[in-house]
């Protein structure tokens, strides 16, 4: 046989263990994800990952350096994404209360009422603990949300929607409703279980003035 015959079988082959590879990492993340979710970083052991996940432990080693890591692999699989579908340039119809009440629906439906939320609300009871983690999290997510927000605020303003121009120093009061529902969701819920959207457009009514009925 000549190697011009043999050269397929080893593509092949290469292409099989890159796909099993690719398993057991995509394995290990949502094992990680569950462990993290359940304890906790700090409680988190790679053990318990690997077992969960169904690997030796020296498995994790081949795909992740260590724990800290591994929880950014997370945020990049889990959220980066949604955040790159949120901060995309908004089409240059429609008013800006549409787009942000838009992104914030988005917010509420992909990340707070899923376990997306459960990795911010990880961050933001370890994050003081971790700053490591906190930091990755400004710098990947946090960071890139609010200056698609303030350009939307400071668009806003120069189309005469939004009346208070210093808006644009705090875009974190727009994004305030996204994250008292995550928080809101995990304490309270039980108790006083609430409507996110319909607080998210009283919120904007206050931003932007209520809507004219049509």
């Amino acid at each position: 046989m000549g190697a011009d015959e043999t050269a397929p079988a080893r593509v092949a082959e290469a292409g099989g263990r890159a796909g099993r590879a690719a398993q057991r990492r995509a394995a290990i993340v949502e094992a990680a994800m569950e462990e993290f979710i359940a304890r906790g970083f700090a409680a988190t052991r790679l053990d318990d990952i690997a077992k969960r996940a169904g690997v030796a432990k020296g498995t994790i080693y081949l795909h992740f350096k260590d724990k800290e890591s591994m929880f950014e692999e997370l945020i990049r699989t889990a959220i980066v994404p949604f955040v790159n579908r949120m901060t995309a340039p908004p089409a240059t119809t429609g008013s800006v209360r549409d787009v942000i009440e838009g992104m914030a629906r988005m917010f509420i439906h992909e990340v707070a009422n899923t376990r997306r939320g459960d990795l911010v609300r990880l961050v933001v009871a370890e994050g003081p603990r971790f700053p490591e983690i906190a930091d990755f999290y400004y710098r990947e997510v946090v960071s890139r949300g609010l200056a698609a927000l303030r350009r939307l605020i400071e668009l806003g303003v120069a189309r005469g929607e939004i009346q208070q121009s210093q808006l644009a120093q705090f875009p974190q009061i727009v994004v305030a409703p996204a994250m008292i529902a995550v928080i809101w969701k995990s304490l309270f819920e039980r108790h006083a279980p609430l409507d996110a959207e319909a607080m998210l457009r009283t919120h904007l009514d206050l931003i932007f003035g209520e809507r004219r009925a049509t």
